[in-house]
């Protein structure tokens, strides 16, 4: 059974419900998966300030856990245009993992959310993707299996290169069954992937 980290950041709570949705599809798949998420760099004042949801229960993140899993899949919101500076801190600690080659071989995925449509998502998701690629892992995104991404008579998120939400300017829009459904079905294909590769 292929062991799964989704590992995200999330300041209102949208890439936290498609981290959730994520996990959901590996445990489908047959997958053991954890859901944890990387530290915030804002003081508690400021993040309150900010109205970011703060009531979250996933652990933070260690980088020694990284090197635990068959398979990560990473997400975080939009800023602009690339990965959130949270994320970015939490990846750039794993220096030492990328030399000893701890992480090569293994799957890694990414998902991401915006405020608009065209806010950014396709570049923050490749932005986690050359991440995932310096680390030597294998990328799997949101193949077009999923034909939810190709909706046109609603408002939806969704790309080849990941599973995305749109969050509204106020971040008032929360995810849709669309988008949920496009999360799992990375998830599910995520987990697939590591056990052809990993048994």
């Amino acid at each position: 059974m292929p062991k799964v980290l989704v590992l995200y950041y999330s300041s209102y709570g949208h890439v936290e419900k498609l981290a959730h949705e994520i996990a959901a599809g590996a445990r489908e798949a047959g997958a053991s998966a954890d859901v944890k998420r990387v530290p915030e760099l804002l003081s508690a004042e400021a993040a309150k300030a900010a109205n970011y949801k703060l009531d979250q229960a996933a652990p933070i993140a260690r980088i020694d856990d990284l090197a635990e899993y068959d398979a990560i899949v990473i997400g975080t919101g939009t800023r602009f245009g690339r990965m959130s500076s949270q994320m970015a801190s939490f990846l750039d600690q794993a220096g030492g993992l990328w030399a000893e080659g701890a992480l090569n071989g293994k799957v890694g995925g990414a998902f991401a959310s915006s405020a608009t449509q065209h806010g950014g998502q396709e570049t923050t998701l490749f932005t986690i993707i050359t991440n995932l690629l310096h680390f030597g892992m294998t990328v799997v995104g949101l193949n077009y299996g999923f034909a939810g991404q190709m909706q046109v008579d609603e408002i939806t998120g969704g790309a080849p290169y990941g599973a995305t939400t749109i969050a509204g300017t106020d971040a008032q829009r929360q995810p849709s069954e669309n988008e949920l459904a496009g999360a799992r079905y990375q998830g599910r294909a995520i987990a697939e992937t590591a056990t052809k590769l990993h048994g």
